[in-house]
């Protein structure tokens, strides 16, 4: 069983939709998955060694969610190198726009700056072609969670 923190950036509501769901798929499993809807850094830190999922929103020209940026930049100017750490992304975004999922790439380029191990593939769900982006991430979720020691 692994322990996760889902980690949530979201403008509308739909990054809340998919974790919540992540929550239940993982907990199924026999995770323990808590979701964190206004991430600090104090929440990030009780998973070290441990798993995190982020779960963002782009908005703007590839900005993070305002939700998720005390964490962001937290992690940013406070952690540094953390080998230790554990995680996989779910990009939520809409490729009518060039910053495509461009949260979910800044919050996947910073980890992997800082030693952070991915496991598996970032997710990127392209609003315009799945409206309803839980039946894009319940089956990723469902594959992520076999990956997790």
């Amino acid at each position: 069983m692994a322990v996760v923190g889902i980690f949530v950036g979201t403008m509308y509501g739909n990054s809340l939709l998919v974790a919540e769901e992540a929550e239940a798929i993982l907990a199924g499993m026999g995770h323990k998955a808590t979701v964190y809807e206004d991430p600090e850094l104090a929440d990030w830190e009780k998973y070290q060694g441990q798993y995190a999922l982020v779960v963002t929103s782009t908005t703007g020209q590839g900005d993070l969610p305002d939700s998720i940026v005390p964490l962001f930049q937290g992690i940013k100017d406070k952690l540094g190198y953390q080998p230790e750490m554990r995680y996989g992304i779910i990009a939520l975004g809409d490729s009518t726009y060039t910053s495509f999922c461009g949260g979910g790439k800044k919050f996947d380029a910073l980890l992997q700056e800082q030693s952070a191990q991915r496991v598996g593939e970032m997710l990127m769900i392209d609003a315009s072609e799945h409206p309803e982006p839980e039946s894009e991430s319940n089956p990723w979720v469902e594959h992520w969670g076999t990956l997790l020691g």
